[in-house]
């Protein structure tokens, strides 16, 4: 090994980040080190000299969202089965870097971003001068976020535009906020690194990215969206995105809501689609999904993370569970991505 992994300045823990890093010309440890930190399907090959690799990455993870400023150094091809539990954006700072996902050719330079959806192979032409940031953002965070600004039913996965542009509006805005993020969260000391700070900095990167990305929702639904909801639902809906753990029940939501428990279920099955207790369980589900998702699967318990999310028969959570994600719990804790 030629260099080595770098030391965080935080650990893993409740709100807090983690940062690491490897500098390496070992292509079988960067191939692993992108491994771990990012999809178990991922293939790297070189297609340029093998001599040349100066693999560089800086990583830092905080809840759904892990960023990477990532190079190579020497031309290579890089192949990922579909991405399931994620979306993901790639930026590059330096050179170009060609994309092929779901019939899409995009060719993502300084000037546009590259978008994946959790859906469909991708494959990349990854030049040795490419140089960029690559952006994780967990699957139910992004949908939760887009679905709340929107105040409309999204579908998922959510059917986003393949790029956008990085010169002008938003998106210049954004990859802005997301590597200065990234530098922060790489330094020692900075308020960055503070849990409380940490967490909206997350929600900001979460946020600003369901605002950049095109999508087919506007004004006007679109035929994959219900109409706007009322205020009543709004306010129970928030109140279970804020709390997700919280044991609601119908009469506790139908409280902060202002309306009776039926007049609540009824205006949830009109605008939502489905009851609010059901609402609540779904989430709970993708938040259960996306924790073992990421999750060692020698140092983690399907039954705590269930508890801890408020499924207490585990019968039926694991019925649930399978009936949503085509998996038992187990399985995607083995095969996380």
């Amino acid at each position: 090994m030629a260099g080595g992994r770098l030391p965080g300045p935080a650990s893993p823990g409740a709100g807090a980040p983690a940062h690491v890093g490897l500098r390496t010309s070992d292509m079988a440890e960067a191939r692993e080190f992108c491994r771990e930190l990012y999809y178990g399907t991922l293939q790297i090959e070189p297609v340029g000299d093998p001599g040349r690799l100066e693999f560089s990455a800086d990583v830092a993870s905080l809840g759904p969202i892990t960023l990477g400023d990532i190079r190579y150094g020497t031309d290579v091809h890089v192949s990922i089965g579909s991405l399931e539990t994620s979306y993901h954006v790639l930026i590059p700072l330096t050179g170009w870097l060609r994309s092929r996902h779901r019939g899409a050719v995009v060719l993502a330079d300084p000037t546009r971003a590259v978008v994946y959806r959790p859906t469909g192979d991708i494959e990349l032409d990854w030049p040795g001068t490419c140089r960029l940031l690559s952006v994780k953002v967990e699957r139910a965070a992004l949908e939760r976020e887009l679905d709340a600004a929107l105040d409309q039913r999204v579908v998922s996965p959510m059917p986003l535009g393949a790029s956008f542009d990085l010169v002008d509006g938003p998106g210049r805005t954004w990859s802005a906020l997301v590597r200065l993020l990234l530098t922060e969260l790489s330094a020692p000391d900075t308020l960055a690194i503070r849990p409380r700070m940490a967490a909206r900095w997350r929600d900001m990167v979460v946020r600003g990215l369901a605002l950049t990305v095109e999508h087919p929702y506007g004004e006007e639904p679109a035929g994959l969206q219900g109409p706007h909801r009322p205020r009543t639902v709004k306010r129970a809906l928030d109140a279970i995105h804020a709390e997700p753990r919280r044991g609601w029940t119908a009469r506790d939501l139908s409280t902060v809501a202002g309306v009776g428990v039926r007049v609540l279920q009824d205006s949830f099955r009109r605008h939502v689609g489905m009851s609010p207790l059901t609402y609540l369980r779904r989430l709970r589900l993708d938040e259960v999904h996306a924790e073992l998702s990421r999750s060692d699967p020698g140092q983690t318990n399907v039954s705590e993370v269930a508890y801890s999310w408020g499924f207490t028969h585990l019968g039926r959570f694991a019925g649930a569970y399978r009936s949503r994600f085509g998996a038992t719990p187990s399985q995607t804790l083995r095969d996380r991505t």
